[in-house]
């Protein structure tokens, strides 16, 4: 058996994965509880904590991938942006992407608009909560575990694509312009994978 591997059995009152194996708590509530101590639920043991020392390991640094050359002729050829894709992509998982052509403006808005959704009351957020079936909502844990460490944050995780996983009873209709937002900051990057791409 792998040591890595960790069976997990949920047992909900439905018998299902439509309900967390415990309540929920969330994050906003207990900050705003005004807390001396953090829950021992939120913190990581010592091997789990990112390190600081410098005998770390060099390369724990999130892949960065820069998009320039997609705009310009300055930057680098789409061949090596792809391959650096699929390597972050492969190694990681994830990567963060710079010189996407984005503008600022765009930005700062989605920005407000999601500071502005997470600073509303837990109560008015409930409606678009999460379950272990699909993360898609507002969350506050990732995992089924009984009992296991927990990040300290609250969530939200859309579904974009394949369409079928969209709901779009999950997607926040407050602030009224999240949605148009959101939506458009996927149209711009579908725009320049599917022009600069398509061949892949």
């Amino acid at each position: 058996m792998n040591k890595n591997k960790i069976d997990v059995k949920i047992e909900t009152k439905k018998g299902s994965m439509d309900e967390w194996p415990e309540p929920i708590v969330r994050v906003q509530s207990l900050a705003e509880s005004n807390l001396s101590s953090l829950p021992d639920r939120y913190i990581k043991p010592a091997s789990l904590r990112p390190t600081t020392t410098e005998d770390a390991p060099t390369a724990t640094n999130i892949p960065i991938i820069d998009l320039e050359g997609l705009f310009s002729e300055e930057g680098l050829s789409d061949d090596v942006i792809m391959a650096r894709i699929s390597e972050a992509c492969r190694g990681w998982g994830f990567f963060q992407v710079v010189n996407h052509g984005v503008k600022p403006e765009l930005m700062d808005a989605a920005r407000e608009n999601w500071r502005e959704f997470f600073h509303m009351p837990v109560n008015a957020k409930e409606t678009y909560s999460n379950s272990p079936r699909t993360y898609e909502g507002y969350g506050s844990r990732l995992g089924v575990e009984k009992g296991a460490s927990l990040d300290w944050s609250d969530y939200y995780f859309l579904h974009l694509l394949p369409h079928h996983l969209k709901d779009f009873n999950k997607w926040p209709s407050f602030p009224p312009t999240i949605r148009f937002l959101f939506f458009n900051h996927f149209l711009f990057f579908l725009r320049i994978f599917l022009v600069n791409f398509h061949e892949y």
